[in-house]
């Protein structure tokens, strides 16, 4: 009934018409035995109703009784017309409804607030986790218990066991920066600063650059002191002494030789190597009294080979004598050629090598033209040269280099370029002697 009707005038309410007279039942029909495709509903039989008179539990005792079942109240009848109404049973003096929590067990209590109120009142306990802080809350703050159920005020619901949802993970924080510090402009966030890790892994890859930088400098410094620093001229004599057999003939004898404005009014040469002699000792290479001039030092090889000029009508032959002499006979040989001019004497020239079915197989004693004699003191050797014409030609005035290569010189070995012919091979043939002795200085010891 609505509650327009409940203060509605009796007298408008429509009477409500009898109900009709109940039919015989008939006889119910017997059950089938057994029917596979009927399922059978049984009858369930009603409950127990609870007397409304139950004494209520001690409100200090833990347990909890069942509340009694309302009854559905028997139809009524609506009073005749002039009569007073009944009252309410709903709104008929007594106790109130409990308003407790409901527990197990118990219905929902009759003073419930499903409202917007109540649900704002309660959604912080909702989203918010034990260790979640208000706002404002300060690193020093204790963080916000749970209210127990028995501070629950009455109509309010009960939080949510813990089981009933998914837990609340808490936001990770950004530490605030102390009170009172205030960040330089431009520095990073002090989130994304780690010194923990950062000072140590700064602090290896220092050492290693400075063990890296250390060690190069050291290294260099080593490879300079092995590698840059002269020879002492002891070493560079005692290793001169074995160029012979250390190093190959193409080196000390080059195939071709260049002569880059060393002709005759500065032009070019170009010498081609025709012959190389068997290495061997002194006897029979010099004239008698050549060989007396060069006997103080000693023999321990020969090496001789024979050039010819690019129109192959000059040729020469270069020698190399390795002595026995330390370095003061190699001084003292050297000062008695500059002194007495023993590179200067006809009598003293060297002996060409005639190689057979070469430009040079007519070249003998009679066809030398120009020739010099070199007496060194940093390696024990003694360089020669001896140029002449290869058709066999004869001179009876033969030139020393010196003089044939000055300027003016109209004799036939200065006019044929014969002096510079064997001045230039005896400078590349010392040279490369001096080369492959390792020693650091290039200089002349001419004996004129």
């Amino acid at each position: 009934m609505s509650t327009d009707a409940e203060f509605a005038d009796a007298r408008h309410i429509p009477p409500i018409p009898p109900q009709p007279p109940r039919r015989p039942t008939a006889a119910a029909a017997p059950e089938p035995a057994e029917d596979p495709q009927t399922a059978v509903l049984r009858r369930v039989p009603p409950e127990p109703s609870v007397p409304p008179s139950a004494p209520a539990a001690p409100s200090g005792s833990g347990a909890h009784t069942v509340p009694p079942r309302p009854t559905v109240p028997p139809r009524v009848r609506p009073p005749a017309a002039g009569a007073p109404l009944p009252p309410r049973q709903d709104r008929a003096p007594g106790p109130s409804a409990p308003t407790g929590p409901a527990g197990p067990g118990r219905s929902q209590p009759a003073a419930f607030r499903d409202t917007a109120a109540f649900h704002l009142a309660n959604s912080q306990e909702l989203w918010s986790g034990a260790g979640e802080r208000g706002a404002g809350a300060g690193p020093g703050t204790p963080p916000r218990t749970r209210r127990s159920a028995s501070a629950t005020p009455p109509g309010s619901m009960p939080p949510r066991p813990a089981a009933e949802g998914p837990s609340a993970v808490p936001w990770p924080r950004t530490p605030l920066p102390p009170q009172g510090v205030v960040p330089a402009p431009g520095a990073p966030p002090a989130s994304s600063r780690r010194p923990g890790r950062q000072v140590p892994a700064a602090a290896v890859c220092l050492v290693l650059g400075i063990g890296l930088i250390g060690g190069a400098v050291a290294g260099s410094r080593l490879t300079d002191d092995a590698s840059g620093a002269p020879p002492t001229a002891e070493a560079v004599f005692a290793k001169g002494r074995d160029v012979w057999h250390d190093t190959p003939v193409d080196t000390l004898f080059p195939r071709t030789v260049n002569g880059l404005g060393v002709g005759p009014g500065g032009a070019d040469r170009t010498w081609t190597r025709i012959a190389v002699a068997p290495d061997g000792g002194c006897t029979g290479a010099y004239d008698p009294k050549l060989a007396t001039a060069l006997a103080p030092a000693g023999c321990v090889r020969l090496l001789r080979a024979t050039y010819a000029d690019a129109t192959r009508s000059a040729v020469i032959t270069v020698g190399a004598q390795i002595t026995k002499a330390d370095q003061a006979g190699m001084m003292a040989l050297n000062t008695r050629f500059s002194t007495k001019n023993l590179g200067i004497r006809t009598d003293l020239m060297p002996l060409p090598y005639a190689a057979k079915d070469t430009p040079a197989a007519d070249f003998g004693r009679a066809q030398r033209a120009s020739w010099t004699v070199r007496v060194l003191t940093d390696i024990p050797a003694v360089v020669y040269a001896v140029s002449g014409f290869a058709d066999g030609r004869t001179f009876s005035e033969p030139q020393p280099a010196e003089a044939a290569i000055r300027p003016g010189t109209t004799t036939a070995p200065a006019e044929a370029g014969l002096g510079h012919d064997a001045k230039d091979l005896a400078d590349r043939i010392e040279a490369d002697f001096r080369k492959a002795a390792g020693s650091p200085t290039q200089k002349r010891d001419a004996s004129s």
